[in-house]
């Protein structure tokens, strides 16, 4: 890796793993999910995660790449954890905050991700490409404030309750 093009690669590359690794892992957070309102977040997002896998895509195509086969080991962890606890025998109540506070550390995996690529992409002339990742990082930003609003006025009153 000597340029930043070929970091702005290895960025895009990771992503991608990244969105393909969150599109297999959020049907079973779904599953685990008690809470109504948190499994449609989980479903909705799980929707827009397959699209901004399309998205980036795009940016492979626009800028003459490959998606390749690089696996996110960051995101490979944070699934991994997860899935710990979706395995837990927490009460139900206390497990979706749990899940919340796992989908939002994914979350800002993404946010720094889709920033950090979107600067890259602008410092190298790539505009389109720039504006896609932008307009992915705008979603992901939604998607932390939802689930932050969910947790904080909603699901973590009832895991009080619940202990």
């Amino acid at each position: 890796m000597k340029t930043l093009e070929d970091l702005f690669e290895h960025e895009l590359k990771d992503l991608y793993s990244a969105e393909k690794q969150f599109i297999e892992a959020m049907p079973k957070m779904m599953q685990s999910a008690s809470d109504s309102r948190l499994k449609r977040v989980f479903e909705n997002h799980l929707e827009q995660t397959k699209a901004q896998k399309q998205r980036l895509e795009q940016v492979f195509e626009l800028c003459g790449l490959s998606t390749g086969r690089k696996k996110c080991e960051a995101v490979a962890g944070m699934i991994e954890e997860s899935q710990t606890l979706i395995d837990e025998k927490a009460k139900p109540e206390v497990k979706d905050a749990g899940l919340i506070a796992a989908a939002q550390r994914m979350e800002h995996y993404e946010i720094s991700a889709y920033g950090t690529a979107r600067h890259f992409a602008e410092r190298l002339g790539k505009q389109e490409a720039a504006q896609l990742l932008a307009q992915t990082l705008e979603e992901e930003q939604k998607a932390d404030t939802l689930l932050n609003e969910l947790a904080k006025n909603y699901v973590n009153e009832k895991a009080m309750a619940a202990g």
